[in-house]
């Protein structure tokens, strides 16, 4: 508590100083010139060893006995698990549906929480590392294609652990477009292993197109991409984090990070389940640099419940873990040009001996960027026909 009750004290008395007009240097001025000298070193080979300083996902402790650890073969090239990877990494979607037209809160400290007046400040160092207000709001579009791999590496149940021999061989290559206008609309088409998804929204309709599924509209308000904050939208992701709590700090690979922290609320959550399909919650967790003031990891956790007929309900856990690398400034906002994700897909709630769980990894390295690109308007953001005119019903998320 004394510890907790420090930051937060500490983050009070650097807010102050900043609100206070000074001939000096202000905290903002003197983030942007470290960043000048921070390099970013460029992304290892992808699916490489991992090296020790490199945090990786520990495998759950088991009910009764260790897990049998095993090697097998299996990879991403049957249907199956190349669904499994699109479904989960292909369109997710963030927790909140946010507007980039809302204006940023004042900075104060009068008659609001430690936690959020601590957010708020954390987010305007955020926001002038990323290039500036200004310059971000000078972005009517963009553009953003990258190449991915991805892979499922490991499978385990209440008593077995199964690995994907030679990961390296055994991960599938891709890549995909992502297309971005004002208002909030947006469009990405993803492919991998010969498969191709689709998903994309028009300020008022989020809807994805997979081989297996076809059309579908999702459930509840119109969403950002997830892919989209992982460092190729910073004015997106600071209005992600708008109403969020700094929470903490916490080093991710050796960097000291603020955590701040936003929830979907009840009604969202209400409004995106479906029948038997429940949402239970959304959180995301974003680590901004307390070095660079830049977001490096995010955390997303959404939990959901399935009641079956006459059964026991069954809960799926997601888990996704991203680390963001490589900014580089284009045309003077900061994007992040490379990152990988760490994924784990829970399943539980059967029986005490039932329960599976799935990891998954991807790596992505960023090609081209551009912003404000001439052409692009509304009709490039049409949902397909089957939506426009009813006749495909909205689906929950997977």
């Amino acid at each position: 508590m004394d510890t907790k009750q420090g930051f937060f004290s500490t983050l009070k008395d650097d807010l102050i100083k900043s609100l206070l007009p000074a001939s000096g240097a202000t905290p903002i001025s003197t983030l942007l010139r470290r960043r000048k000298k921070d390099h970013f070193p460029p992304l290892d080979l992808l699916f490489a060893e991992r090296c020790p300083s490199r945090p990786t996902v520990e495998a759950m402790s088991p009910l009764k006995e260790g897990p049998e650890e095993t090697e097998c073969s299996f990879s991403v090239s049957s249907s199956s698990d190349l669904r499994l990877l699109l479904g989960v990494l292909g369109a997710p979607l963030a927790p909140l549906r946010v507007s980039i037209t809302e204006p940023f809160p004042h900075l104060a400290i009068k008659d609001i929480p430690i936690e959020t007046s601590s957010a708020h400040y954390i987010l305007q160092q955020y926001i002038a590392a990323s290039g500036g207000l200004k310059l971000q709001d000078s972005v009517y579009n963009s553009y953003a294609m990258g190449k991915v791999r991805m892979i499922a590496s490991e499978f385990e149940t209440a008593n077995k652990l199964v690995r994907t021999r030679n990961p390296s061989k055994a991960a599938q290559s891709g890549g995909f477009v992502l297309w971005q206008m004002k208002p909030d609309m947006w469009y990405v088409e993803l492919s991998l292993g010969g498969s191709k998804v689709h998903a994309g929204c028009n300020g008022k309709l989020v809807w994805r197109h997979t081989p297996w599924l076809g059309p579908h509209s999702a459930k509840g308000p119109p969403r950002p991409l997830r892919r989209a904050l992982q460092g190729l939208d910073p004015r997106t992701t600071a209005s992600m984090f708008m109403n969020s709590r700094c929470v903490g700090e916490k080093k991710i690979n050796g960097e000291d990070c603020f955590i701040l922290k936003i929830c979907s609320d009840p009604s969202t959550l209400k409004s995106r389940s479906q029948g038997s399909a429940e949402i239970i919650r959304h959180v995301l967790l974003g680590h901004f640099s307390q070095k660079t003031g830049l977001l490096i990891h995010l955390e997303d956790s959404h939990l959901s419940r399935i009641q079956n007929n006459g059964g026991d309900a069954v809960y799926w856990e997601t888990t996704i873990n991203s680390f963001l690398d490589d900014y580089r400034p284009v045309e003077g906002i900061m994007i992040a040009h490379s990152g990988r994700s760490h994924v784990t897909l829970f399943k539980f709630g059967e029986t005490a001996m039932s329960h599976t769980k799935t990891r998954m990894e991807e790596a992505w390295i960023i090609e081209e960027v551009a912003f404000n690109v001439p052409g692009l308007s509304m009709d490039c953001f049409i949902p397909p026909a089957e939506l426009r005119f009813g006749s495909v019903t909205e689906t929950c998320e997977e």
